[in-house]
């Protein structure tokens, strides 16, 4: 991975230079080590992290009603029965529990893992695979998971924890993209947020590592 590889992807190029040689580092030592598999990872992070502009989740003066999921709300039963469409639904399965978890615990890295459980996940299995780089404790200080290297780095380990060389592959875009915004394969093809654009942003990576 090269600066001017993600340039002619459309990052801007100080952003470039930035995450280039982290890119570079981190993939093969996550098994993203194949041209498919590169051409399959990189479109799911730049379209996640709008070109790698951002490695935290917008949140504005107030949550919009998919973040507004987040957050537990107090007057509303908590546990494991939850159903989906109960109002704590989300929250409880992000471990979500206490006042505020919603936004401190908003989307980082370049795959924006979200919610109190993944930021500690990602602690978790940093910690166990790399045991003398002093990775920080996401969830006592989960905009760390922000800075340029855990951002790559917990991307690579999401997409390594979720097994997703599987879809990569095989070619499926829509796979891909159904793990890492639906939380898995989905039977309707298409139907994960921002699908045209993470297609689209694989075709120009075809080319562009051809």
């Amino acid at each position: 991975m090269t600066p001017s590889e993600l340039i002619h992807m459309g990052v801007r190029a100080d952003r470039a230079a930035t995450y280039a040689p982290l890119l570079a580092m981190a993939m093969p030592e996550f098994g993203i080590d194949t041209l498919l598999r590169k051409k399959m990872f990189l479109p799911q992070v730049l379209h996640e992290s709008m070109m790698l502009r951002c490695t935290t989740e917008l949140w504005g003066a107030e949550p919009t009603a998919a973040q507004s999921t987040y957050e537990r709300d107090f007057s509303q039963s908590w546990g494991p029965g939850l159903q989906r469409g109960d109002r704590n639904y989300k929250a409880f399965n992000l471990g979500n529990s206490q006042p505020g978890d919603g936004k401190r615990y908003r989307g980082h890295g370049l795959l924006q893992s979200t919610g109190r459980y993944n930021h500690a996940k990602a602690r978790d299995r940093l910690r166990a695979r790399l045991p003398n780089h002093n990775v920080p404790d996401f969830e006592q200080d989960p905009e760390a998971l922000a800075l340029p290297l855990w951002a790559v780095l917990s991307a690579c380990d999401f997409w390594e924890a979720h097994n997703l060389n599987y879809w990569a592959d095989l070619g499926d875009v829509d796979g891909v993209s159904d793990v890492i915004n639906r939380g898995k394969k989905t039977e309707i093809k298409g139907d994960a947020n921002g699908f045209k654009e993470r297609l689209a942003l694989f075709r120009v990576a075809d080319e562009v590592l051809a």
